[in-house]
């Protein structure tokens, strides 16, 4: 009896582990499905997305828009404004904002364009000490300048086909630009009309009450995180750019308004946007004073501002809120701007944000615990960690 007992104890221990070993290759087998396709979709997506711009592109943004637009949109139903009315306000008010922007600085480039055979040599001028220095360039210089002044007496040619409004800058340049603006405005719209009630379906469609409340949380944190971060950005880069146009304008330098709403959009492309700003701010200073001492003025006073604004007051405010990896930021801002150009720069940090807050808050792959233990590429996600560091120190 004894004997039959230990050799039903042996058979049963051999066959949960050969069950056991099964269900580890079976993990193991999708977990290694599931990692070539990942790497197949990361090949791939970049191209698919570069390639289809004209649809991605405009989508993309616009989602981003909605979701910053999310706490406005909370905060006119909070005070009885229905769904679509609310949507309708929020991109009015996102239009308006928009408008004055591209008004401020268009506007006063074309003029700037238009001036520039004028002010040509005034360029060479200021430039003057300098090219003295370098004769193999001062013959370039003479050379595009020689160019120019033939071109500038056809000026009026340049004047008619220069376009001498917004309209006709897009008609201009963009033919499709209106309607993919229509196009993104239409899906801010409907995606803020139908917030509400998405985002409840969304949460009573997960079968247990657990997987409604992560789903919940995922959901506020992208909303708070893109939000917070486009709005705390927005505002600084506001004041950056009224300071350097305040400032601008007590140097005599033209377009004030102009320079600071440049500084403004293009201090939300980090590293890069700084260094165009600088650059342009030179050229303009060259246009504009007779000396390259004093055209200089201009980029050094806004290479201050921006240390100040980089290195104290973006990380105290932003910081404190959002931590993201520079090292992320960096590659982030390099794959976008391959992909989609000036406007995937401008998207690169917030997207980073959004993925990052939904890796965290779901789980994110543990491809290293894949390929060196016995992983199935998963791995709990941070707010998961604090919950069960949490409940070990009560327990």
């Amino acid at each position: 009896m004894d004997k039959r007992t230990d050799s039903t104890q042996a058979s049963a221990a051999e066959l949960e582990q050969a069950v056991e070993q099964v269900a580890v290759r079976r993990d193991r087998l999708l977990a290694s499905l599931t990692l070539i396709a990942g790497i197949g979709v990361i090949v791939g997506l970049p191209f698919a997305l570069r390639a289809g711009a004209e649809f991605f592109l405009p989508v993309t943004a616009a989602l981003v828009v909605a979701i910053a637009l999310v706490p406005m949109l909370e905060w006119f139903e909070r005070r009885g404004v229905p769904s679509k009315l609310a949507a309708v306000m929020c991109v009015v008010i996102f239009l308006s904002i928009m408008a004055f922007a591209i008004g401020s600085i268009v506007v006063p480039a074309m003029d700037w364009v238009v001036q520039v055979p004028e002010r040509i040599g005034r360029v060479q001028s200021a430039l003057a000490p300098v090219l003295d220095l370098y004769k193999s360039l001062d013959k370039y210089i003479d050379r595009i300048f020689s160019q120019i002044v033939v071109s500038s007496s056809n000026a009026r040619a340049v004047r008619v086909e220069t376009p001498n409004s917004l309209l006709g800058l897009v008609t201009a340049s963009a033919p499709h630009a209106a309607i993919q603006l229509f196009f993104a405005l239409l899906v801010v719209f409907f995606f803020l009309s139908g917030w509400t009630g998405m985002r409840r379906s969304t949460i009573k469609s997960r079968g247990s009450f657990e997987g409604a409340m992560t789903t919940a949380r995922v959901i506020q944190q992208v909303v708070e995180a893109t939000s917070t971060y486009i709005g705390t950005i927005t505002v600084i880069n506001v004041c950056l750019g009224a300071l350097t146009a305040l400032i601008l304008w007590g140097l005599g330098m033209d377009s004030p308004v102009m320079w600071g709403g440049i500084v403004a959009v293009a201090n939300y492309i980090p590293y890069l946007g700084p260094i165009v700003s600088a650059f342009l701010l030179f050229i303009g200073g060259l246009m504009t004073f007779p000396d390259v001492w004093a055209a200089m003025l201009p980029p050094a006073i806004f290479i201050g501002l921006h240390l100040v604004e980089a290195n104290a007051i973006t990380p105290m405010i932003v910081g404190r809120k959002i931590e993201v990896n520079p090292l992320l930021i960096l590659v982030s801002l390099s794959f976008w701007a391959w992909v989609w150009g000036t406007t995937g720069a401008l998207l690169a940090v917030p997207l980073l944000i959004i993925f990052k807050t939904i890796f965290s808050a779901a789980g994110t792959p543990d491809i290293a615990g894949f390929l060196f233990e016995q992983g199935t590429l998963t791995h709990i996600g941070e707010d998961d960690e604090k919950d069960d560091e949490e409940a070990s120190s009560t327990g």
